[in-house]
């Protein structure tokens, strides 16, 4: 093989990561560009404009999930972009340590909030094309900083306004950095 050959074949097996650095230490995340490449293109276009840097992980529960990326701190909400397309249907299912895109009740209603499953979520799964059957789109899985997203599910947690599952101290995502 030439050099151009194995450059070629390392550029098509080479994934995304982004590190979230947080005041809890780091969380790596490798995109999964195959198949969620509407999500992952989302999620890498928020990580590049400095959207995520200063927003919080808000809702917190333990045995099911670490919810971030919609809010700065003091829960302001912040402004996001136009809504994307659910892809739940890709075949990544709802596991330990992986992304997926958080959304109202409305299957294509997610913009920047994202969650890093802390257990094995299949009731999130795709069943079907229904408004009760879409599930929550997965789009990557955490490489490397598991151990910090458990540290983060175990924070004690109250209500603040109309929000429940609130870490009662704040943990911000300082800053992103794409590799």
């Amino acid at each position: 093989m030439t050099a151009l050959s194995l450059s070629l074949i390392a550029l098509t097996v080479s994934a995304t990561n982004v590190i979230l650095h947080t005041n809890y230490g780091d969380i790596d995340i490798q995109l999964d560009e195959k198949n969620a490449p509407i999500s992952s293109k989302n999620f890498l276009e928020y990580s590049q404009s400095g959207f995520y840097n200063g927003t919080i992980f808000h809702r917190v529960i333990d045995g099911f999930m670490v919810q971030g990326g919609g809010f700065a701190s003091g829960l302001k909400k912040k402004e996001t972009n136009t809504p994307i397309k659910n892809e739940a249907d890709n075949g990544l299912k709802n596991q330990i340590g992986t992304i997926a895109m958080a959304r109202t009740g409305d299957p294509h209603s997610a913009t920047a909030q994202f969650f890093i499953n802390v257990a094995d979520n299949d009731f999130l799964n795709h069943k079907d094309k229904s408004s009760q059957g879409w599930g929550y789109a997965v789009f990557g899985k955490v490489v490397a900083g598991m151990n910090v997203v458990n540290k983060i599910a175990k924070v004690e947690t109250s209500s603040a306004g109309f929000y429940r599952d609130v870490p009662k101290n704040e943990i911000v995502i300082q800053s992103v950095s794409v590799r």
